[in-house]
């Protein structure tokens, strides 16, 4: 420990080393001279030794000054180096982020937002887990991650929930006559082989009820978990499906069209966040931009643009 020295007076004492003169360290500080020459006799008070030898105006070195040097660059390197990492963190160039993502956000969605979020950023690291929607609760719930994205649970405490709502999306075969329409029905679906979700999700209790009311046929010819393999089946010319907008923007294949599917039918996802943990500064970073592009998601009226 350095007792009752500065950081200033460190630099000052630093600065006379290196430039080897009283005026030459005060001109490089803005100080005057007399300044510079006060402030190295109350370190050496301090210190109680003198670290220099004072020879008509000049300061010569002593053997303590060498190895106070080191001490104090030491210091003082710490310090830059813990101010630098504060600036850093502050303007969103250092840290990591744990995102936790239910699955058809984490296959291209969610990685293309971390290209353009991290590109100006190499000193962030990110943790990016797929999980279940149920799970990504748990984990964001648990503290264990920053920033969860879901489709919307049901209000919990420890979780802040942003929700949007997301249009299905008709997704075709390319060659499928149905691609001629620029908006499809449940009539036009009527009876045609689908790819649904299972029984109890929310988006295919929404499309059974349209059919319904539209006195057409729903005919599910595959029930999954997710809407991940959904597109290769349609691409295979095996079925249609109504998808969500981050399905479709996950996809880069030409084997598939999407159409605008009336009336309307919506999927909640959700940004979730711990609510009894304060973010961090990246985490808030991140955060806006995830929320701006789910707007964009939200804002579409059915077609992706």
């Amino acid at each position: 420990m350095l007792p009752n020295l500065t950081i200033r007076q460190l630099q000052t004492f630093r600065e006379v080393m290196r430039t080897g003169s009283i005026s030459e360290a005060g001109r490089a500080l803005g100080r005057t001279q007399p300044a510079i020459s006060s402030m190295i006799s109350v370190i050496e008070t301090e210190l109680g030794f003198p670290l220099f030898v004072r020879d008509r105006g000049r300061l010569i070195p002593r053997p303590e000054a060498q190895y106070f040097l080191e001490e104090a660059e030491e210091v003082l390197g710490r310090l830059e180096r813990a101010q630098q990492a504060m600036m850093e963190l502050s303007s969103h160039q250092r840290g990591g982020l744990r995102i936790a993502c239910y699955p058809a956000g984490s296959g291209v969605f969610l990685p293309k937002l971390l290209v353009s979020f991290l590109r100006d950023r190499p000193e962030v690291k990110a943790d990016l887990m797929m999980r279940s929607s149920l799970m990504v609760e748990d984990l964001v719930a648990s503290q264990e991650y920053d920033i969860g994205l879901a489709e919307t649970p049901k209000p919990r405490p420890s979780i802040q929930i942003e929700t949007y709502r997301m249009s299905g999306v008709v997704a075709l075969a390319a060659d499928d006559p149905l691609a001629a329409l620029s908006v499809v029905t449940p009539k036009d679906l009527s009876g045609k082989p689908l790819a649904i979700l299972f029984e109890e999700h929310t988006s295919t209790i929404a499309l059974r009820e349209v059919f319904r009311e539209a006195g057409a046929i729903i005919n599910p010819r595959f029930t999954l978990r997710t809407f991940q393999p959904t597109l290769e089946l349609v691409s295979g010319g095996l079925c249609a499906a109504v998808i969500d907008p981050m399905t479709v923007a996950s996809y880069s294949g030409n084997g598939v069209v999407f159409r605008q599917f009336m009336p309307r039918t919506t999927t909640g996802i959700s940004i979730l966040m711990p609510a009894h943990r304060p973010p961090s500064q990246l985490s808030l970073a991140f955060h806006e931009t995830l929320a701006a592009e789910m707007q964009r998601l939200e804002n579409l009226t059915g077609m992706p643009e």
